[in-house]
Order: C-alpha cells, then sequence, then structure tokens
C-alpha cells in the first residue's frame, strides 16, 4: 500500500510557509545524524511527511519533500518513529529546551571530540561495592576532565570503533 499524492500535497500545500523544510521519513534517505538535528534545529519551520507499509507515491519524494531522513538500516512499518526520534532530537537543541545553554556540550555526537560520552556517576560513592573512580571525587577539576577525555576514548573504542574510523578519515 502506497500513499497517494493528492492529499499529502494538499495537507502539505496548506501547512507549507515560505520557511518551511518538508522531511520525508523512509529507509531510503540519507542517515539522521547529530550534525543534521542541528541544522534542522535552525530552521523556522519542519513539516515531516511520514510513509506507511510501502511508503508514498514517488512523485512525494520528488516534487514535495525538501529532503529524505533515515534513522538506521532497517525498516519499520510506518514513519512516525523516525519523526518523532528525529523532532526529539531536534528540540532538545532549541534554546531554552534543556534548561540549562550548555547541557548538551558533552554528550555523544556532539563534541567536536567525536567520541562517545564518557562513564557518569551520582551519589552514593559505594553501591553494593561498585565505587565512583576515585579522581572524580578528587576535587581536581584537570584531573577529572583528563580522566573524562580517557574514558570518552575507550567508551567509543569497546562500542563504537568505527566512529574513530570515520574520525581517522576526516582527519586525513
Amino acid at each position: 500500500m502506497l500513499l497517494k499524492p493528492e492529499p499529502l500535497f494538499e495537507a502539505v500545500e496548506f501547512l507549507k510557509t515560505k520557511d518551511a523544510k518538508v522531511i520525508l521519513t523512509g529507509p531510503r534517505g540519507e542517515r539522521f545524524t547529530q550534525k543534521i538535528a542541528a541544522e534542522l534545529a535552525q530552521e523556522k519551520h519542519l513539516i515531516f511527511i511520514c510513509g506507511h507499509y510501502e511508503g508514498v507515491d514517488e512523485r512525494i519524494r520528488t516534487h514535495l519533500a525538501d529532503r529524505e531522513l533515515s534513522i538506521g538500516d532497517y525498516v519499520l512499518t510506518s514513519g512516525n518513529l523516525p519523526a518523532m526520534v528525529m523532532c526529539d532530537a531536534v528540540i532538545r537543541l532549541l534554546p531554552g529546551a534543556l534548561g540549562c545553554g550548555d547541557s548538551d556540550a558533552d554528550e555523544s555526537f556532539s563534541t567536536e571530540s567525536g567520541f562517545l560520552e564518557y562513564p557518569q556517576y551520582t551519589r552514593p560513592a559505594d553501591f553494593r561495592g561498585w565505587k565512583v573512580p576515585d579522581v572524580l571525587l578528587s576535587g581536581d577539576h584537570g584531573k577529572i576532565e583528563k580522566w573524562r577525555r580517557e574514558e570518552a576514548y575507550l567508551e567509543t573504542k569497546r562500542k563504537r570503533p568505527d566512529l574513530l574510523e570515520q574520525k581517522s578519515k576526516s582527519e586525513d
């Protein structure tokens, strides 16, 4: 089952402003990244088109959508969940959305380092024998920052070595 062009064109044309960007969700689109989320957060008006089952008539993709985005290399029954994922990633980048202006500065995919985020801990310092690393309790901000950088690198190396390969290629 494909979504027909007439109702979608009519709906989008009714909603569309001169500043609107129309995003089609689909597995054929470019992969959604934090960088794209930041780009979309700069837009004034976003409209998401979500296909269902087999998707949408090709004329929607080629003549109505400004961009097609995918959240990964798999297929879902509809584009609703990808649109919600993208909206959440974009909204949290809007001023005031997180409460503190730099709340997202050290998170995975948001840093210039290209590494995953370092492990984080809270109280108590000892829970069931699992302890917060001593360096984090030391109060030495220089050592804590060094530990965070090292741990971010190690987390990335363990869990997402592909990011290190991409980083290496981009630096070449």
